[in-house]
Formats: structure tokens, C-alpha cells, sequence
């Protein structure tokens, strides 16, 4: 019989076309990774994987298991979520940051939702410090938002780099003071930014007060503002600025899931998995 985990851990393998960052996706180190697989390996027999030192193909038994493993992790799926349905009713409130609103995100909120007759769901957009007062308050049951450099708690999504974005065209040379693009107060990445810059004794001045992250990229992709952000948001236009332009290394932004103890227990643990699902299909 295939081990659940180790079937999970070969097809992460796969999708993310290497063990460096299939290790990332499941929160497991990248020897931990290639011990799943080979233990696999030991099991049928037969190798899964023809490995170069820079990459890995399916060798035909691999390409003939990772068809079978993710007809049974589907299977494993359904047949949980069929016997552990519960009878939801009422709203649930979710707070998410801007950065992290997709459309395919509330698709998911959408179908989960209709499931069960009766129960709505709610989304609130905004700045996580602001989403997480919110929650304190007793406004929101669940948060999804970025932190940097914090003590606090929550359910670690993914973390990834947070850069200074300046445009692919702007002058090579940065102006003085320092201008920066930057969401309102309560922000992690303004409070790690500013601190940053002070730290390093650079002069810097708030160009421009955004609150969407299209607005940080209009600021940055014009020239017309320095902007710290995730990675993943730069898109086509922005490059990163680092220590060859004298700027301070910023911390990684870390994506969390923080959940009110007001909140209903099983709903919030049902909603927890299917968040941590849909986070697992996500590239950064």
C-alpha cells in the first residue's frame, strides 16, 4: 500500500519541476523531500526519476505512478471532506490582504460556500495590521495578510522575498532624499522599510500614500517612487534595487493565516484546510 505522504510529496515533486521547491511548498527540507521519493523508489522497486544536476524527468513508471497517486489523493480528498461535512450555517468573515485578493481565491470562497445552504462569506479587503485590529475587535474570524519581523502568531502560507521595486527605465542614479511609495499605516512593509532606512542613515520621504498595490506599481513603474513589495507583485517593468544601489536588505514577507478564538471551531478548521489547499497551488 502507497503511503498518502510520500504519494503527495512525488507529485508535489513534479508540479513544481524540483525538489528545492517542492520542500518549500510542503514546509520540509529538501533532504526530507528526496527521502519521500526515494523511499517510493525502494518501495515498487523501480527508479521514478532520472536526475541531472539541474533537473529531473519522469522515467515511465514515474510518469505511470504520478497518474495513479493524484487519482488517489483526489479520492482521499473527496472521501474526507464527504465524512467530515458539517452542517455550516451563519456568516464567516474574512479579512485578506490586498496583495493577496484573486479572483480565483474568491471562486473558491464562492464554491466552498455553497455547499452549505445557509452559510454566507464575507471578505473584507485592507491592510493586515488594520484586518487583524478588526479581528480583535470581534469583526472578522479569519485574516489572511503579510508580516514582517513579528512576534505574531498564525499559520504560516508561504513566505518570499520583499524587494525595493524601482522602474526598468528610471535613471540609474536614486534622488535625495530617498521617495517612496508606500501603503498607510498599519503596514509591515512600510514600518520594515522606514526602520531599514533609518537604520542605514538614508534620508528618505514619502512620495506617495497608496492603498492598493496597483498604486505602489504606478508609483514605481514611473519612476516616480521607490516601492518595497513582495516579490511576486513586481511584474513586467520593475526590477529590484539592493546593495549595488546602497539600499538595506529587507526581511522576507511572511503570508500568514490568523483565526479569532471567537470563531467557530469546526468552521474555522474547514475553511484553515481549504485556504492551505488553495495556497499549495500557488506560485510565488
Amino acid at each position: 500500500m502507497f503511503d498518502s505522504l510520500l504519494l503527495k510529496t512525488f507529485v508535489t515533486v513534479v508540479d513544481e519541476e524540483g525538489f528545492s521547491r517542492a520542500a518549500q511548498k510542503l514546509h520540509l527540507t529538501q533532504s526530507a523531500v528526496s527521502g519521500h521519493v526515494r523511499r517510493l523508489e525502494e518501495q515498487i522497486g523501480k527508479p521514478l526519476l532520472t536526475r541531472t544536476t539541474r533537473s529531473q524527468q519522469l522515467t515511465l513508471d514515474g510518469a505511470r505512478l504520478v497518474s495513479y497517486a493524484r487519482t488517489i489523493l483526489g479520492l482521499n480528498r473527496d472521501a474526507w471532506a464527504e465524512l467530515t461535512r458539517t452542517p455550516f450555517h451563519g456568516r464567516l468573515r474574512i479579512g485578506v490582504s490586498e496583495d493577496f485578493v484573486e479572483p480565483r481565491l474568491l471562486r473558491t470562497f464562492q464554491d466552498f460556500a455553497a455547499q452549505y445552504p445557509g452559510m454566507e462569506i464575507d471578505v473584507q479587503v485592507g491592510i493586515p495590521g488594520t484586518l487583524l485590529n478588526l479581528m480583535k475587535q470581534g469583526h472578522l474570524e479569519l485574516v489572511i495578510g503579510s508580516v514582517c519581523e513579528t512576534g505574531e502568531a498564525g499559520l504560516l502560507l508561504w513566505q518570499e522575498p520583499l524587494v525595493w521595486a524601482w522602474s526598468a527605465q528610471a535613471v540609474a542614479r536614486l534622488p535625495t532624499p530617498l521617495p517612496l511609495a508606500l501603503f498607510p499605516e498599519p503596514c509591515p512593509y512600510r514600518e520594515v522599510a522606514l526602520t531599514k532606512l533609518a537604520q542605514a542613515g538614508i534620508a528618505q520621504r514619502t512620495a506617495m500614500s497608496c492603498s492598493s498595490t496597483a498604486g505602489l506599481r504606478a508609483a514605481a513603474l514611473a519612476g516616480f517612487a521607490l516601492a518595497p513589495m513582495p516579490f511576486s507583485q513586481l511584474g513586467q517593468g520593475l526590477v529590484v534595487l539592493g546593495a549595488e544601489q546602497g539600499l538595506p536588505d529587507l526581511p522576507d514577507a511572511q503570508c500568514r493565516l490568523f483565526t479569532s478564538p471567537e470563531a467557530d471551531p469546526a468552521m474555522a478548521a474547514a475553511v484553515t484546510q481549504l485556504i492551505v489547499e488553495y495556497c499549495s497551488t500557488r506560485r510565488v
